[in-house]
């Protein structure tokens, strides 16, 4: 947890959090991750590759690439005021976070190879993102609101500062 104050560097270990290295692909996450689904665990991921923004942005392709493969359904959740956390603990005041929680759906399939199975999975993720999207204020939809202002302005914190 980088940009976390030290006083809260232990919430990882309480809730089970396993980090994931940003640049690149994380073969151990995923195998670790794949080894939760296939022992009818549970994962929470934030597709994105990160909670950092306060608007959505276009999905890693890790979640779908789970859900294809373990053939888990997903269930969105909505997440508002991550964003918030770590100023407010910082000045020892409570944060708001508003979580709305979605139906579940899939399983999803991707039966193609290379180029092909990389589109099915980045349709799979956005057919993610617009679930969540659907939980949170219309705001806060980034790259997935209805609203072209929005669109326009979520893209620069579309950019994934890690590739």
């Amino acid at each position: 947890m980088p940009n976390a104050p030290a006083s809260v560097t232990w919430l990882p270990k309480l809730w089970s959090i396993h980090t994931v290295r940003r640049a690149g692909v994380s073969r151990d996450a995923l195998r670790g991750a794949a080894q939760v689904l296939a022992q009818n665990g549970r994962l929470t991921i934030f597709p994105e590759g990160g909670s950092w923004a306060s608007v959505l942005r276009p999905p890693r392709p890790g979640a779908a690439y789970l859900a294809v493969e373990s053939g888990a359904m997903v269930l969105p959740l909505g997440i508002d005021g991550m964003t918030n956390i770590f100023p407010f603990v910082r000045r020892g005041r409570r944060a708001t976070i508003t979580v709305r929680i979605g139906r579940p759906f899939g399983p999803f399939q991707a039966d193609g190879v290379g180029r092909a199975r990389r589109e099915q999975l980045r349709q799979i993720g956005d057919e993610i993102m617009r679930r969540i999207a659907a939980l949170i204020p219309a705001d806060r939809h980034g790259v997935y609101s209805a609203d072209p202002q929005i669109r326009a302005a979520a893209q620069e914190a579309a950019k994934y500062p890690w590739d």
